[in-house]
């Protein structure tokens, strides 16, 4: 069973029945600082599939029996690792390849360090995608606005490093959600993720929280006791709130980070730490300093690469699918279900969320709770969320009350004027179907998986709604 741990290693593996030429290959990968490993193709079917998604990418030069064989392979062990195919003549066709895969490259044998390069770089893009699609342990972002892309693009280029990054944003935009995604599509992923709310915490205790302490150091300290930061070691310690942290605690965290070092309270020793430092704040770190409140060299060191997260009153396009995932969320937990009408949605739309994305969570919750399995349109919303309309729904279907969110396999309470149940059904499938090919980045082999159906058939039934495959 393929384990989904895709590579963010620099390692390579070249097939090919000729080993010479192969070694010769590898060797100028070698001088693009790429390690690279030979085999033959009678020893690539020896070896576990979960070793093969440790590799950055496979090169199968020139053997197209061999290349369409291997292609199956991955098919049936729904492995998705990048796959380069090389030939000695310049007019490598990718399409003599049987199995449908839009992420292979071809290259010519003569290629260039650029071509070559570039392919690498691909592979490299295409591994970072697969992990944050197969990332399960965390929430991720959801939406389809510029902004939500742009972080996403953030996320996989800082994730492979160990800089530190500085989330910034109101409260209630996913700043944490950011920096679990970040630490999840990391090579420090198996590592702990430890939390620590800066402001929520005594100034007094905020030291021992963070660096322990031993026996003795104060009064009440009864025993030893590990802090965050060795509780985080080889992982990733998320300091939310930091701009409310005290200055003399300040200065002990510009310690660590210079140093990579710190010590317990009540002891002289110190203690390395390997620990990736992300930090969050809703707070203007430069107002702070203009202040005196906040120090300027800390602020250098924790800002090597921000992130910023616009409040969701600035990306309103996406709060229909925020709706669509928060539903599914409370489903999924069984704490019931609701469905919004499209007026009720646009309402929502035009809303100014000052509590961000946890007000509009908040505010799913209680509609489930008040309006259980039942559709909730315009006026059914709590009086604060009414605000004037001024999108025209005449061009919308007749009925207002047909619902594009699917609250569960079937509907328990029908709208008292009734619905076009055809037209209903279409919606949910078609709805399911582009929800499973942007989950799956338009492989439409894997989207048919996720739908349970064969390709050919969600291939029938994307052309009879017309649904584009464009990536």
């Amino acid at each position: 069973m393929i384990n989904n741990e895709f590579s963010v290693s620099n390692n390579v593996l070249v097939v090919d029945t000729n080993y010479s030429r192969a070694q010769a290959f590898s060797a100028v990968l070698e001088f693009m600082k790429v390690d690279a490993s030979v085999t033959s193709p009678d020893k690539l079917e020896q070896i576990d599939p979960d070793e093969l998604t440790k590799y950055l990418a496979i090169f199968s030069i020139e053997n197209a029996d061999i290349t369409n064989h291997f292609l199956q392979r991955v098919e049936n062990e729904k492995c998705h690792y990048p796959l380069v195919l090389l030939a000695d003549q310049s007019d490598l066709n990718t399409q003599d390849i049987a199995v449908e895969r839009p992420y292979i490259a071809g290259l010519c044998f003569q290629s260039d360090y650029y071509a070559l390069s570039r392919v690498l770089d691909q592979a490299r893009a295409h591994n970072r995608k697969e992990r944050r699609l197969h990332n399960r342990e965390c929430q991720q972002l959801i939406g389809v606005s510029g902004a939500i892309a742009r972080i996403n693009e953030l996320i996989d280029q800082v994730a492979d490093t160990n800089a530190s990054v500085l989330i910034l944003g109101e409260s209630g935009t996913g700043k944490e959600v950011i920096a679990r995604n970040i630490h999840a599509q990391s090579s420090r992923k198996n590592a702990p993720f430890v939390p620590i709310n800066c402001g929520a915490i005594p100034a007094e205790l905020l030291e021992s929280e963070l660096f322990g302490h031993e026996k003795g150091a104060f009064t009440g300290a009864i025993s030893s006791r590990q802090g965050r930061f060795e509780l985080a070691e080889g992982g990733v310690i998320f300091l939310d709130e930091i701009g409310d942290m005290p200055l003399p605690m300040q200065v002990k965290l510009l310690r660590v980070l210079q140093e990579r070092c710190y010590e317990k309270v009540g002891s002289n020793k110190s203690i390395k730490a390997d620990v990736r430092v992300i930090a969050a704040t809703h707070r203007r770190l430069e107002d702070l300093i203009a202040e005196g409140k906040f120090r300027e060299d800390l602020f250098y060191r924790l800002n090597v690469f921000p992130i910023e997260v616009p409040a969701l009153r600035e990306r309103g396009e996406d709060i229909p699918v925020l709706i669509h995932e928060l539903i599914l969320r409370i489903e999924r937990e069984n704490r019931g279900s609701v469905r919004l009408s499209k007026r009720a949605t646009a309402m929502l739309q035009q809303y100014t969320w000052p509590g961000n994305v946890r007000e509009l969570g908040n505010l799913m919750e209680r509609l489930a709770i008040l309006y259980p399995h039942g559709v909730v349109d315009s006026k059914d919303l709590p009086p604060k969320y009414q605000t004037e309309q001024t999108i025209d729904f005449s061009d919308t279907i007749e009925d207002d009350r047909l619902i594009s969110i699917p609250a569960s396999d079937a509907m328990e309470d029908l709208p008292l004027d009734g619905i076009d149940m055809k037209q209903y059904l279409t919606n949910i499938e078609v709805n399911l179907i582009e929800q499973a090919l942007s989950k799956t980045n338009h492989v439409v082999a894997r989207a048919a998986d996720m739908l349970k159906m064969r390709r050919t058939t969600l291939v029938e039934k994307m052309r009879k709604y017309e649904i584009d495959r464009a990536e």
